[in-house]
């Protein structure tokens, strides 16, 4: 049988896509509880949450990892399941890029020259690339887990979208004890973190979701 023959059987089985749907959910509510789990175990808050959340800028970091985690997660439901058509959701994935880009503009009009590299260094670097990445590692596998039991018609794709989704979800959880606030250090630093783990996605996308 021709894999596109294939694919079109299964499109058409309604309890598979169903089935997958259900499965992908369960995967993201455990990948939020061990990621959580570790985040507190390990972390926690920082010290002056109380105060951070009062500013616009401690706030707008969730925007901006929610907003990934959505749209990311939307695509996950969607690639997992063969002949869904992914349309206009593939450019959904702009949005939190485009909402980073912004508030970074903005600080960049409002801030002298002379502050944007220290605001983009800022302090916590190396826990931003160490921290998001672990926290990464139980969503990124509960998701791949979950795509096993579909057909992703692309499985590194499906992979590094599905690590995309992880890397939204640990960056939240990392955000809340990350004492950068800045837009430029979140542009900067968060990106090159959660991009790690879509890369990891891939690898285990390519290697592990073949069918």
């Amino acid at each position: 049988m021709e894999t596109n023959d294939l694919i079109k059987l299964l499109a058409q089985d309604a309890p598979v896509r169903s089935r997958i749907g259900r499965t992908l959910a369960l995967a993201a509510v455990a990948g939020i509880l061990i990621s959580g789990s570790m985040f507190f175990a390990g972390i926690g808050f920082r010290d002056d949450i109380g105060a951070a959340m009062q500013t616009g800028r401690f706030l707008f970091k969730f925007v901006f990892t929610i907003a990934l985690v959505a749209t990311a997660f939307a695509v996950v439901m969607r690639i997992g399941r063969p002949g869904v058509p992914l349309k206009g959701w593939v450019w959904a994935l702009l949005l939190a890029p485009l909402l980073l880009a912004a508030a970074a503009s903005a600080e960049m009009m409002m801030m002298p020259e002379a502050s944007w590299a220290p605001r983009m260094m800022g302090h916590n670097a190396r826990f931003c690339l160490t921290f998001i990445p672990l926290l990464s590692i139980g969503p990124l596998a509960c998701f791949i887990f979950a795509l096993r039991q579909g057909a992703p018609e692309r499985p590194g794709i499906a992979g590094a979208v599905a690590g995309l989704a992880a890397g939204g979800i640990a960056a939240t959880f990392y955000a809340s004890n990350c004492t950068d606030d800045s837009p430029l250090f979140v542009a900067f630093w968060y990106p090159i973190a959660i991009a790690l783990v879509t890369l990891a996605g891939y690898i285990a996308g390519s290697k592990l979701l073949r069918w």
